[in-house]
């Protein structure tokens, strides 16, 4: 076995840090190569998080796992390893990253080499949460990522980047403190000696502890998520930051949340979590209806696909309150989805913003005829959005709605009002601001796409129609992972019987491990 394929995980997160390392050794005035250097960096870690694909195992086992010693003394280790759950997370986040790079290429002027390290280092820290398998490692990744994420809305963004650069921090700062209690409370109690966590969840916990427990590390991924109600640091944070950082911050970072309640607060707190999955549920139905109820009224686009996210990511945390494998594979496919069609549509709005220097629809208007390439990449983006059938949208929602309709029938049907209120938003805003005639001459001359935002957009527009047509081939990754996952908590949580029963409808092959359960 090479180096690379032994440490393979490893290098992906600190292939990153050796480029800022890189980027930070040239000078003022080097701008161009400080950017070329930031792109290949970048997109070399994409490359080699495809080797991922041809090792991996279509299993619920851990896989390129490495593990080192770190602090002994309290049972911290570098312990890294990624599943179903995790493996396409990290190469969004790895395919996302060079294309923000490189779609902000002109926009950003000053501070050039700040802001590729930065974007560099928040990549490290964003595929070190995805891949930690010991509790405080994740928290370190977790406090990790924040401060890159401070800097680019607080240096390139715009008006009242300081108020949302400081609202951000505050918020996801203040509850990985509640999270980072929890784990210092769950390493005393379960008395492993370690913070690994494979070793913990075999632990037993008092069920009446497990709530608190459950509860802290719940807040900071409900804000993440972001959740309804602790969502109102997302649209300050998305208007202020430059395009690269709304397209990282919607892409990714938000998928923080979602995968911390399936990696960390689930499995460790199986009975809180059970106990709690009915309000989550509502939160979340809450979230999808809010979101969409107020993106219907944004005067603002970049306002607009921001609380599209709260509605959207409602969905992620429906399906996994519903604790069903189709509910989980859905919410896992559907942060991929969120990430290419909300990160695509972070990038229209920005490269429109760079054109007009303005965000408001009511300034736009019959654009169709005049940037006729950048309408049609709009369209199909805006398309995927809202779900249509044969693109990625419609497969989340899809496996969503259909493996949560067992546990909660009536929040299924309140949720699928979100799936109507987001053809409103979306089609209304196009129309507005493609449709009709151009009464605004500031908007006759506007230049179409360029060939460098068309290497930005064509791949995920073709993502979004290749995660329509070809879901299996994401979803068969995903499913035994999250299989093993319901299944793990149904059996620690109530008897196997009730557990057959009550597991709603699956993904297909799920009959051969229905029949293990029972036999269990």
């Amino acid at each position: 076995m090479s180096f690379l394929s032994a440490h393979l995980l490893g290098v992906l997160v600190f292939l990153p840090v050796v480029g800022a390392i890189v980027v930070a050794l040239t000078g003022r005035g080097s701008e161009t190569l400080q950017k070329t250097l930031g792109l290949a960096f970048s997109a070399l870690g994409f490359v080699l998080s495809l080797l991922l694909l041809s090792g991996f195992e279509d299993t619920a086992a851990l896989q390129f796992v490495e593990q080192a010693r770190w602090i002994p003394a309290w049972g911290i280790s570098y312990h890294v390893g990624i599943d179903g759950l995790s493996l396409w997370l990290v190469i969004l986040t790895t395919f996302l990253t060079p294309l923000a790079l490189l779609g902000s290429w002109t926009s950003i002027e000053s501070r050039v080499r700040e802001f590729v390290i930065f974007m560099l280092l928040l990549e490290a820290g964003m595929i070190g949460v995805f891949v930690a398998l010991d509790l405080f490692l994740f928290y370190v990744f977790w406090e990790a990522m924040l401060i890159p994420m401070y800097f680019l809305i607080g240096i390139w963004g715009h008006e009242r980047r300081i108020y949302a650069a400081v609202k951000f921090f505050l918020y996801t700062f203040a509850g990985s403190v509640f999270m980072l209690v929890a784990f210092l409370v769950l390493y005393r109690e379960a008395g492993v000696g370690s913070f690994d966590l494979a070793a913990l969840i075999a632990a037993p916990v008092d069920p009446a502890l497990q709530a608190w427990l459950f509860l802290a590390c719940a807040l900071a991924f409900a804000i993440k998520v972001p959740m309804f109600p602790f969502h109102t640091w997302l649209p300050d944070a998305h208007v202020e930051a430059p395009t690269a950082g709304s397209v990282i911050l919607a892409g990714v970072l938000l998928k923080m949340g979602g995968y911390g309640f399936l990696r960390i607060a689930i499995p460790l707190f199986p009975d809180a979590a059970m106990r709690f999955a009915p309000v989550v549920g509502v939160l979340a139905v809450i979230g999808i209806i809010y979101g969409a109820l107020v993106s219907l009224v944004q005067p603002d686009l970049k306002k607009l696909v921001a609380y599209s996210s709260v509605s959207h990511l409602g969905f992620v945390m429906l399906g996994i309150a519903a604790f069903t494998t189709t509910g989980v594979v859905g919410s896992v496919y559907q942060m991929l989805n969120h990430g290419i069609s909300t990160g695509a549509l972070f990038f229209l709005v920005g490269m429109l913003y760079d054109r007009r220097h303005t965000r408001l629809i009511s300034e736009f208007g019959g654009l169709k005829s005049v940037i006729p390439w950048y309408t049609a990449v709009f369209l199909m983006i805006g398309l995927s959005s809202i779900a249509v059938p044969g693109l990625n949208g419609f497969v989340g929602e899809f496996l969503i709605l259909v493996g949560s309709w067992a546990t909660y029938p009536a929040m299924v049907v309140f949720a699928s009002l979100g799936v109507i209120l987001a053809a409103g938003y979306i089609l209304w805003m196009f129309k507005r601001v493609f449709y009709g005639e151009v009464t605004n001459p500031k908007n006759e001359n506007i230049p179409d796409l360029s060939r460098r935002e068309a290497v930005v957009l064509v791949p995920l527009v073709a993502l979004a129609i290749f995660m329509g047509v070809a879901s299996p081939l994401f979803t068969k990754r995903i499913e035994p992972a999250a299989d093993a996952l319901v299944v793990q908590v149904r059996q620690q949580t109530q008897p196997v019987a009730t557990a057959r029963a009550e597991r709603g409808p699956e993904v297909p092959d799920d009959a051969a491990l229905e029949g293990q359960e029972v036999q269990r």
